[in-house]
């Protein structure tokens, strides 16, 4: 239902952008919808990384990336985008797309984001 794109090696210090797009959602159904983005690097647990409510009202970001990472969403374009910016090696894992409105949530296929120092 959710399909994640953008990931990549990139060197420290340097910008990603990843894309999530829901496309089987019609727009009435995607702005009901908190979009987030996890993160599973290996050997440790899923993580969340940044979270945007329905309609963009809010935004909340883990502190390891507070100042450095930026979610948006196009609810038109039923997409939201997850902007990294200064990136670093720990960052370094297979990042998800999340939709969740109550106990309803789904998941995209991950994309692997990798930082080299």
């Amino acid at each position: 239902q959710l399909q994640a794109s953008g990931g990549g090696l990139v060197q420290a210090g340097g910008p990603l952008r990843l894309s999530c797009a829901a496309p089987r959602l019609i727009f009435s159904e995607f702005i009901k919808y908190d979009m987030a983005w996890y993160r599973q690097a290996p050997g440790k647990q899923r993580e969340l990384v940044a979270v945007i409510t329905t309609r963009g009202g809010s935004t909340n970001y883990a502190d390891s990336v507070k100042g450095r990472f930026t979610i948006s969403r196009n609810n038109s374009r039923k997409t939201v985008s997850l902007q990294m910016n200064n990136l670093r090696p720990d960052d370094t894992a297979v990042y998800y797309c999340n939709a969740r409105v109550g106990v309803i949530e789904s998941w995209g296929q991950g994309t692997q984001v990798t930082v080299s120092s």
